[in-house]
């Protein structure tokens, strides 16, 4: 409480103009929101995430910028705005989700920033593919990198790696081989920006470009996994399981888990499959975000198809995987 007060208090303090203070302040929020961001339950964040982006957009609109602070607050606004756009996605609001993207796409345009362009349209690439909208999630995640090929952060190895996987949804597996291998290519041509610098979910690790080649080829099928899945899916598990790592995010460790599952289950391995999913069905209700819930799903599907789908263990996952319900969103979710 006495935070919020000293942060009203800054915000409004400064009459007719906009000190150094104000923005420095939305500048903290905006590192410490991208920072917790993977690492927390959203409902500890939401509402400073809520102000904060009001608080971008009420700074903007109100005439008291000088030209150079104006590019700063439009790159703020639109940190701000991916960010509620993944929260609302997160929540199992895709329409809304949409709507901050793009609010956040408008904000990157006037900042004049190509990385968060990028960033942008592999956000609405994520929303498209973990709404079932693989043909949207291809489209945007091309949109990207053919529209700012200049970038040269770590964004420019996801967006390949978003067009791998919604190629593998679609079933297409030529496009998703060539899209992984592009993302590799991409790796030894990074020169980390500042997107890489906040960290968070604004960087693409190396661990979660392997997560990514792990989902795509699990989406393609068991005809059409490679000798070393398996392996590859042990080693997101173990990368993603090191919660001391700045990498780590709750999101990417039950998704690489589930990930691992539906192999073990196409290899007839029941028990190691129940073992892998196991943290995930743990998880409070307040971290089960869409693409959790979505992933969890997919294991459900592989069990009805398992060798072993008859056993009681198989059933028992089946009923926890149903009862598997995603976070509840708060009352008044932002549109």
């Amino acid at each position: 409480m006495a935070a919020r007060r000293a942060r009203d208090f800054a915000m409004g303090a400064d009459q007719g103009h906009l000190g150094d203070e104000t923005l420095g302040y939305l500048q903290d929020e905006v590192r410490r929101i991208a920072e917790e961001y993977p690492k927390k339950p959203l409902p500890t964040i939401f509402d400073d995430l809520v102000a904060a982006q009001s608080d971008a957009f009420r700074l903007i609109e109100g005439g008291r910028a000088r030209p150079s602070q104006l590019r700063q607050l439009h790159v703020l606004a639109a940190l701000l705005s991916w960010h509620m756009a993944k929260a609302c996605h997160d929540l199992g609001d895709p329409v809304s989700a949409m709507m901050h993207a793009r609010a956040a796409g408008v904000s990157a345009e006037q900042a004049e920033h190509p990385a968060l362009g990028a960033l942008v349209d592999g956000l609405k690439s994520l929303v498209s593919y973990w709404s079932g909208r693989g043909a949207d999630a291809l489209f945007y995640a091309r949109k990207g990198a053919e529209a700012h090929p200049e970038v040269r952060g770590t964004v420019s190895v996801w967006l390949p790696g978003l067009e791998g996987r919604a190629a593998a949804l679609l079933g297409d597996g030529t496009t998703a081989a060539a899209a992984m291998e592009h993302a590799a290519r991409q790796r030894d041509l990074v020169e980390p920006d500042d997107l890489d610098e906040l960290g968070g979910l604004l960087t693409f690790p190396v661990a979660k470009e392997l997560y990514y080649r792990v989902e795509t080829e699990v989406l393609l099928g068991h005809e059409l996994r490679r000798a070393s899945t398996g392996a590859d899916a042990e080693q997101a598990v173990a990368v993603f399981s090191d919660r001391s790592a700045p990498y780590w995010a709750f999101g990417d460790e039950a998704g690489a888990r589930c990930n691992l599952a539906v192999i073990r289950l196409l290899d007839g391995e029941l028990e190691g499959a129940a073992d892998a999913l196991r943290p995930v069905l743990d998880l409070p209700p307040a971290q089960r975000n869409r693409g959790i819930v979505v992933s969890a799903q997919r294991v459900q599907r592989a069990l009805a198809h398992s060798p072993t789908r008859t056993t009681v263990l198989a059933g028992e996952l089946r009923e926890e995987i149903a009862d598997f319900s995603p976070s509840a969103p708060p009352h008044a979710l932002p549109r």
